[in-house]
C-alpha cells in the first residue's frame, strides 16, 4: 500500500467518536484520531505515510501510536494490528 492512496475503513473497523470498538480494552477506549491512525496502520501505511495524509507530524503520529499500544495493552505494530482485526471480525460476527 506504499504510495498509494489511503482509503478510509472507519466504518468497518471504528468509528469516528471514538466510541467503543476496536480499541476497547480495561474500559480505555482509542480517540476518534487513534482509531483513525489505527485503521491506517491495518492497511499497511508507514508513520510517514499517516502523517503526511492527516497533515500531522510523523512525531505526532508516534506519540498517538505509543497511546494506543498502551491501551491496547500490546507492545508491538502486529499485535497491534492482530487485535484490531480480531476485533473487527467479532464485531462483525465472522467466525
Amino acid at each position: 500500500m506504499h504510495g498509494g492512496e489511503i482509503t478510509d475503513n472507519k466504518q468497518a473497523l471504528g468509528n469516528e467518536q471514538g466510541l467503543p470498538g476496536p480499541s476497547e480494552r480495561g474500559g480505555r477506549s482509542l480517540s476518534a484520531r487513534e482509531s483513525e491512525i489505527m485503521s491506517l496502520i491495518a492497511d499497511g501505511h508507514t508513520n510517514g505515510e499517516i502523517a503526511s495524509s492527516l497533515f500531522l507530524a510523523e512525531k505526532t503520529v508516534k506519540n498517538h501510536v505509543r497511546s494506543i499500544y498502551s491501551k491496547l495493552g500490546v507492545g508491538s505494530r502486529s499485535a497491534a494490528i492482530a487485535s484490531w482485526v480480531d476485533f473487527a471480525r467479532a464485531a462483525s460476527g465472522a467466525p
